[in-house]
């Protein structure tokens, strides 16, 4: 198959102008390609969300490619040197909203998928893909869904590559094998309004919260370990007064966040907060939402050969990693033995402009097809 094929379905994607939840009519394009070699689809709709899941086979190891249709608004369309939903080919690079997250990985996928079907039509274990159009949005009718679905049934991944942008400066050079869980606190610190030339009438929150908050970000809450770096704290928005200069606000509005290892637990966290603004006697509500556990995936057999597939394609030794944001990997993990993210180079993501290398789209396809002849071959 030529190379060309990889470039040709991933502009067709990227001319899907599928903001997020909107899959836009990508997967039909992937179920038709996917059922002509021999792939079982099952769509699974939830919600307002398309999703599917492919799988070609019935015995073990099951290697699964998970990846999401819907890309992030475009935003200023004005910006944009082209049109964010006509892939133009520009000084060696694709660029299109979602070129770099994820089309172009799924694209890799199905092309991979397809010669490799060509070549070992009888391969040993099964192939899947799980493909989502809600990554981008709420996430409660995506992935985790799907994931339910499967876990109910009793079905379960050996290995699972989803084909997030993991690279920092060329295609091959990190590997995520894991992620930092997310808590966010929504925090009111209660005081009473009052004018500012009698503060002794009022209780002013932004006073009282000052030495909280200050210890909240001063906080060592854990060291990390060999795979994390140390949990982390921000705040990151605090609102509070009318807007006039002569009143003392009635509630000070924290908005923060952890990112946290697999050293902390969502509980502990919670827990600690609460004795810090305990402490120092503040009355406050505070709402949680917990938007992803930390997962990881120790070195071992599914990364030793993702790295062997990149030293082999790409002439580099991979670097495991598990910085970064969130992603579907969270939920995959529960029915997944193994997991890793790993794609194309992640710097214009989410931008103006977003694009990816041109050379870099046969070579992940490639790379892709290297680790299934090496997993089930």
């Amino acid at each position: 198959m030529s190379e060309t094929h990889t470039l040709a379905l991933a502009k067709q994607l990227l001319a899907q102008a599928s903001v997020t939840p909107d899959d836009h009519g990508c997967q039909p394009i992937l179920i038709q390609r996917l059922e002509a070699i021999g792939f079982t689809v099952e769509r699974m709709r939830f919600g307002d969300t398309d999703n599917f899941y492919a799988r070609r086979g019935h015995a073990g190891p099951l290697l699964c490619f998970a990846g999401h249709t819907d890309v992030v608004p475009p935003g200023p369309l004005e910006r944009w040197t082209s049109p964010p939903f006509m892939p133009t080919e520009r000084d060696g690079k694709l660029y299109a909203r979602g070129a770099a997250d994820m089309k172009t990985s799924i694209a890799a996928f199905v092309t991979a998928c397809e010669r490799f079907v060509a070549a070992y039509p009888q391969h040993s274990g099964s192939l899947a893909l799980l493909i989502t159009a809600d990554e981008e949005g709420d996430a409660h009718d995506g992935t985790t869904r799907v994931v339910d679905a499967l876990q109910a049934r009793g079905e379960y991944i050996d290995y699972c590559i989803v084909g997030e942008p993991t690279a920092v400066d060329v295609l091959g050079d990190t590997i995520k094998n894991g992620r930092r869980g997310s808590l966010s606190g929504s925090l009111t610190i209660k005081g009473k309004q009052g004018h500012i030339a009698y503060p002794h009438l009022a209780i002013n929150p932004i006073h009282l919260a000052a030495p909280a908050l200050a210890e909240l970000a001063a906080t060592e809450w854990d060291t990390g370990n060999e795979y994390f770096p140390p949990t982390g704290f921000q705040i990151s928005n605090i609102h509070g007064g009318t807007g006039a200069t002569n009143v003392i606000p009635g509630v000070l509005e924290v908005k923060f966040n952890f990112r946290f290892s697999t050293e902390s637990t969502d509980s502990g966290l919670k827990q600690r907060v609460h004795d810090i603004l305990d402490k120092h006697g503040l009355v406050y509500d505070l709402a949680w939402s917990l938007s992803g556990q930390p997962f990881l995936t120790a070195a071992g057999q599914l990364t030793e050969v993702a790295q062997a597939a990149i030293a082999e394609e790409c002439g580099l030794q991979a670097a495991l990693s598990t910085t970064g944001g969130t992603s579907d990997g969270r939920f995959i993990k529960a029915i997944a033995h193994e997991l890793i993210e790993l794609g194309p180079v992640n710097a214009s993501i989410h931008q103006i402009d977003e694009h990816i290398d041109l050379a870099a789209i046969p070579q992940l396809s490639a790379l892709y097809e290297n680790i299934m002849r090496r997993l089930l071959a």
